[in-house]
């Protein structure tokens, strides 16, 4: 059994300064989550482990999350080293118009944890595929984040509820949503 960590979308453009408008919603649940990430990313390093660097390289000329743009680059602790694979994708899911699956079937990984940005939106996809395909997946909750959302109605969801809801929503269908502690004693 190869068990990979697929990191998403862990880029600079998320990050917004506090006298910026969010266009990602609103504000930010989960201040942890990035700590909780590198500890997943320190254990699969330790441990030898597959890691994929998922980001996103949006069309759209005026999203933050473009390559050709200073927001489209990894957070500083999050940069692939070497012998880690990068895959860059133009749609929520990291399987679409990418090499990933392949990629993964190649390595013999049957097994994948997750952990990233949004919640709601390129984590839920993307872990909603691989359970599709087969994978067995971990989701780390608390290693996940999301924005505030406001309904095509005008509702107000708080970031910590529409983060809760996203996980509800596919824990024990597409995968099993678990603590950093638990992912790290899988591997």
């Amino acid at each position: 059994m190869t068990h990979a960590l697929l990191l998403i979308d862990w880029q600079l453009g998320f990050d917004v300064p506090d006298d910026a408008p969010n266009m990602w919603g609103g504000a930010r649940n989960n201040p942890d989550a990035e700590a909780n990430a590198l500890r997943l990313l320190a254990g699969w390093r330790v441990a030898a482990l597959p890691i994929f660097h998922i980001r996103h390289d949006s069309t759209s000329p005026e999203s933050a999350l473009r390559l050709d743009k200073p927001g489209g680059a990894f957070k500083p602790d999050f940069r692939p080293q070497l012998d880690e694979r990068e895959i860059a994708k133009h749609a929520n899911s990291g399987f679409i118009g990418t090499t990933l699956e392949a990629d993964l079937r190649g390595l013999g990984a049957t097994h994948l944890t997750v952990a990233g940005l949004t919640t709601n939106h390129c984590v839920s996809t993307t872990v909603r595929m691989a359970g599709n395909f087969g994978f067995a997946v971990n989701l780390v909750g608390e290693a996940c984040a999301t924005f505030d959302r406001t309904a095509a109605d005008g509702t107000f969801y708080p970031a910590q509820l529409v983060h809760d809801l996203s996980l509800a929503n596919i824990d024990r269908e597409f995968c099993n949503v678990v603590s950093v502690e638990t992912a790290l004693a899988a591997i």
